[in-house]
């Protein structure tokens, strides 16, 4: 993960097992814009607005050049500001392309514990940062080490949306009295995810195709001793943080360091596309996508040239489209013209 701002896994995570390494070197290939299926029918000026938030983090001279050249761009000339300046790079590894989605979850809880808001979210304690990995999830929930040394930010009612939570990595709990709290990645114990999901359907509960994160959440509350367990599964559990100078109007922070736009930012593997970039996605399968994306956030699940997690926005819809979204497709980045020729294997 890059940055702390993020969850170590995505919801797309919850189904999958991990990818087979990388192998050889990447293949790329550049493309021009009539290869890009769609391209002149979607809203470039809405993914130059998503763009301009995070390019002047960029520290690559060749981006920040662009970023200057951005904001002075009318949204009648997005379109041709992406064309003149950028080429789209086909990069290829030799792992299935994915898409999958994510979302910020909204839960209901306390500032201080109740009969009914018992579940606590934890700031990360000095000794996690300090060793690892750390304890495993079972350890930490059933040890007492957390317990009375201040460290919790909220309560919730709910055990198994707060385990998603922390697969999210980011959310919004509704308080009493119709605060909200808003909490992002904190840091995790450095124990590697494991699919509940897999583990399902190992155990023979259900078939590969029948799974989804809600068939998840039903199975654990009827089956709450086996479920805690099934949750026990999963060793990695991550710590939250306070977010309160991010509007209520914005979504959550990702490994920018800045808010995610529903349906134009995704998570990327930043050892193939640089964290800032556009990106064109051609999502297949229900509900065909074509539309410019900007690569703003990361995650551990998402490995692979052709990976990509899709922020669909915040709270239960959005949460319900996330989830269902498995699809194959492609993805091209737009690299600056310099960067896109520096790629192939003559440089021009």
């Amino acid at each position: 993960m890059i940055g702390a701002l993020r969850s170590v896994v995505l919801a797309g995570a919850v189904l999958m097992a991990p990818l087979s390494g990388a192998g050889a070197e990447p293949l790329r290939e550049i493309l021009d814009f009539s290869d890009l299926d769609g391209w002149e029918s979607d809203n470039h000026a809405d993914a130059l607005s998503v763009f301009l938030q995070t390019c002047p983090d960029m520290a690559d001279p060749d981006w920040r050049n662009l970023c200057a050249v951005a904001q002075h761009q009318q949204p009648k000339s997005a379109r041709a500001f992406f064309e003149l300046f950028f080429r789209p790079v086909l990069i290829r590894d030799d792992r299935a392309s994915l898409f999958t989605g994510y979302y910020e979850p909204e839960l209901t809880g306390s500032r201080h514990p109740t009969a009914r808001f018992r579940y606590p979210l934890y700031r990360m304690p000095p000794e996690a940062k300090r060793q690892i990995p750390w304890l495993s999830r079972r350890e930490i929930l059933t040890s007492g080490v957390m317990e009375n040394r201040g460290l919790e930010i909220a309560w919730v009612d709910d055990p198994v949306e707060l385990f998603f939570l922390q697969i999210q990595g980011s959310g919004r709990i509704g308080l009493p009295g119709g605060e909200s709290l808003r909490v992002g990645y904190g840091g995790s114990n450095g124990h590697s995810y494991r699919s509940i999901g897999i583990e399902l359907v190992r155990r023979g509960t259900y078939d590969a195709h029948q799974v989804s994160a809600q068939v998840i959440k039903n199975w654990v509350r009827r089956n709450p001793e086996d479920g805690q367990d099934l949750l026990y599964h999963n060793p990695s559990y991550v710590f939250f943080r306070e977010i309160s100078h991010v509007g209520d109007h914005l979504g959550p922070l990702g490994a920018m360091n800045r808010p995610v736009t529903p349906l134009r930012s995704i998570a990327v593997d930043p050892a193939f596309v640089p964290l800032g970039a556009p990106v064109w996605l051609e999502k297949n399968g229900t509900g065909k996508m074509r539309r410019l994306m900007v690569a703003q956030d990361t995650g551990s699940a998402i490995k692979g040239a052709q990976r990509a997690d899709i922020f669909f926005g915040t709270g239960k819809v959005a949460g319900q489209a996330a989830g269902r979204l498995r699809d194959p497709g492609r993805m091209v980045v737009l690299l600056p013209i310099q960067r896109a020729y520096a790629l192939l294997p003559d440089g021009t």
